[in-house]
């Protein structure tokens, strides 16, 4: 099966200034104009929302800017559930919304695959679906309006190009701590890292999955302390399984960040920290603030003006000077 709708489609009807600004570079939710609901007089959007879970820094503010922003304040009516990253609880809560006839279906998807049925139940409903951070497969044409988040594939290359940039010709070997299996970011990002280091000496010599969560982290890296005695360098996949696989490091009885360098991916407060304390040695940023994205997607959907059917969130990339400059204003 091919990704539906992975490339972007250039500029539809929302204004050039919405969608330039909507970048998630901010956690300010958009006013309702006028003061009214944006559905037009005094009428909420339904919006349903199934977030993945709770498993990272990441994902909490992820879903703080989505519920900052899908307010009644802005003309939203949030019903909001936590799949506690099990893909059978998010089609559950999907389908219940459907049975509840909400406006909008928005959802980020546990895993990329799995989805047909339920995006069918949608379709046949008249339910227009957002998906925000992770892409899914499907052969249902039409399956979603707008997919917003950032490109995951990019994000790998970007930390395989400084990998490579850094340590080519030292013949480093590598271990990987993946995402979740089967998750949009944890092909993608996989996928990205092994091209941009294609061709150096950089080795990868284990990858396994720490599914996104610190705990995950450090029993893979443990893992790893065991089994490999050459370990040069640690790519995660995400700030938090990088976190844990620094406890893992000290605990050890080496030195983050020196004995063992460490790239991760996320730019969370936490990893941002450990970059300026020389325990991670650059970070990719995957900016979490989906929300004002969200809210301008749902309010032209339901208004019938198009909409950009991939809107990719600006990331940025850091290393120890930069982090130091960047965490005073940090919002997340």
């Amino acid at each position: 099966m091919a990704r539906h709708s992975i490339a972007r489609t250039g500029l539809a009807a929302l204004s050039a200034a919405a969608l330039l600004t909507l970048t998630a570079c901010s956690s300010e939710p958009p006013a309702a104009e006028g003061g009214e609901a944006a559905g037009g007089g005094d009428e909420l959007i339904s919006v349903g929302f199934s977030q993945v879970g709770a498993e990272s820094g990441w994902r909490a503010a992820n879903t703080k800017s989505i519920q900052d922003t899908i307010t009644e304040e802005n003309g939203f009516e949030l019903s909001f559930s936590d799949a506690q990253q099990k893909q059978e609880n998010q089609i559950s809560a999907l389908r219940n919304y459907i049975a509840q006839g909400v406006d909008v279906l928005a959802f980020s998807p546990v895993v990329e695959t799995g989805w047909d049925a339920v995006l069918e139940e949608a379709k046949a409903a008249n339910i227009p679906v957002v998906l925000t951070d992770r892409a899914v497969e499907t052969e249902v044409e039409d399956a979603y309006v707008s997919f917003i988040g950032s490109d995951f594939v990019k994000e790998g290359e970007m930390a395989g190009e400084w990998a490579a940039e850094e340590y080519d010709g030292e013949g480093y070997k590598v271990v990987e701590l993946q995402g979740t299996t089967g998750s949009a970011p944890a092909i993608d990002r996989k996928e990205g890292f092994a091209s941009a280091i294609e061709g150096t000496d950089l080795e990868i010599i284990d990858s396994q999955t720490g599914d996104f969560t610190r705990d995950g982290g450090k029993k893979v890296m443990e893992g790893f302390l065991t089994a490999h005695d050459d370990i040069d360098v640690v790519f995660a996949h995400n700030d938090d399984m990088g976190l844990g696989a620094i406890e893992a490091i000290e605990a050890a009885g080496k030195t983050p960040g020196e004995d063992i360098k460490i790239i991760t991916i996320d730019a969370v407060k936490d990893g941002m920290q450990a970059l300026a304390d020389g325990k991670i040695n650059y970070i990719v940023e995957c900016n979490p603030l989906l929300g004002p994205d969200l809210a301008e997607v749902i309010k032209a959907t339901v208004a019938g003006e198009p909409v950009e059917e991939r809107i990719v969130v600006k990331d940025e990339a850091f290393d120890q000077e930069a982090a130091v400059a960047a965490l005073p204003d940090r919002q997340y």
